[in-house]
């Protein structure tokens, strides 16, 4: 199949061809950016060959075939991460990427939004207690999660509660960001009705999602952040292999009628996807979690009394006004006997039974 057009990745549409100015950006264009993205999706919604495709490399090795005896046992929900060296418009991005496999696959998952949100806390509670240390460490490595992408199952007419749920609890703490898995699974029409349903969900339930329009202080930016708003949740379909034409080298996945070329953003938002996260608005996306999100969480987390160091003094004077208590009740018991019965000895009597 001859492509219509070049491929995204050597010429990118006009409406994200330039990245937004960013000071945060352009400081760490030379000490390179450190950068940590999850993701969390049932299983078979395309994590692996996404991340592969983000990566523009094999970061995740094919699975093993599933043992017969096992494969309808669900595994619990683990946390695998993954560094990657790469460079992105010129600038380093040293980036670690948890994948969390097992997440969705039981009956019952109302472990994993836990396990989810008790990691990301810890992230955080790691950067509270290095700002606290007199003598910082200066190769402290932040992994604090930037960004979740969020895997919605092709399946039903919306939002599931699984995928409410999870939203609902983790976005107070991370910038989710909603996309489609196996977007291929939907004709044209089905895609933009499910899309237009999830997005009713969104707004129904109050969802928070992460909002491209955040920021309103750039009117330029403000224009090209609503197009985006537009393709939430964003389709997305992922490839293994390469294919070279006239044109160059496009990225597709075959099917028995055809291609798709993920790079052509007619047919996916996959390259749209990818520029947002790795390149317009990664340093956004950045900022908005240690000025905002945690921020919110260091402020809440203060208020309650930190790690609990307050909590423990208060525990330890309890324990001492309770110890000196007893001491003075023991001396006023032997003081009433020795009184009574006019003996050192009965007084000898008490300590020693005391005693054993």
């Amino acid at each position: 199949m001859a492509p219509s057009a070049p491929s995204i990745n050597s010429t990118m549409s006009s409406r994200m061809a330039t990245a937004r100015p960013s000071s945060y950006r352009h400081k760490s264009e030379k000490r390179g950016m450190t950068y940590n993205i999850m993701l969390v999706g049932q299983a078979g919604l395309g994590r692996r060959t996404f991340l592969n495709t983000l990566c523009e490399r094999a970061v995740i090795a094919s699975p093993e075939a599933p043992n017969p005896e096992t494969a309808n046992v669900a595994d619990p929900m683990k946390f695998d991460t993954y560094e990657v060296a790469m460079e992105e418009e010129g600038t380093r991005i040293s980036l670690t990427v948890i994948d969390t496999p097992g997440f969705g696959d039981g009956l019952d998952n109302t472990s994993c939004f836990k396990q989810l949100q008790d990691y990301i806390e810890a992230q955080f509670d790691e950067v509270l207690v290095e700002e606290s240390r007199v003598k910082r460490n200066r190769r402290y490595r932040d992994h604090r999660i930037h960004v979740l992408v969020y895997f919605i199952a092709p399946t039903g007419h919306s939002l599931r509660e699984l995928d409410i749920e999870l939203i609902r609890r983790l976005g107070e703490y991370v910038n989710i960001i909603p996309v489609i898995g196996r977007a291929d699974s939907f004709t044209v029409e089905e895609l933009d009705a499910f899309r237009a349903n999830v997005m009713r969900d969104i707004v129904y339930y109050k969802l928070p999602v992460y909002n491209f329009c955040w920021d309103e202080t750039d009117s330029e930016a403000l224009v090209e952040n609503r197009e985006i708003m537009d393709h939430i949740p964003f389709s997305v379909v992922t490839c293994d292999e390469v294919f070279d034409n006239e044109y160059g080298s496009v990225r597709i996945r075959r099917y028995p009628w055809g291609t798709i070329e993920i790079d052509d953003e007619a047919q996916c938002d996959f390259a749209l996807l990818r520029y947002i996260l790795l390149n317009s608005h990664i340093a956004d996306l950045i900022n908005y979690t240690e000025d905002m999100l945690y921020e919110n969480y260091r402020t809440k987390k203060l208020e309650v009394g930190g790690y609990g160091e307050n909590d423990e003094e208060e525990d330890d004077d309890e324990e001492e006004q309770a110890l000196g208590a007893s001491k003075k009740q023991d001396k006023s018991k032997a003081a009433a006997i020795a009184d009574t019965d006019g003996g050192g000895d009965v007084l000898g009597k008490f300590d020693s039974g005391f005693d054993n």
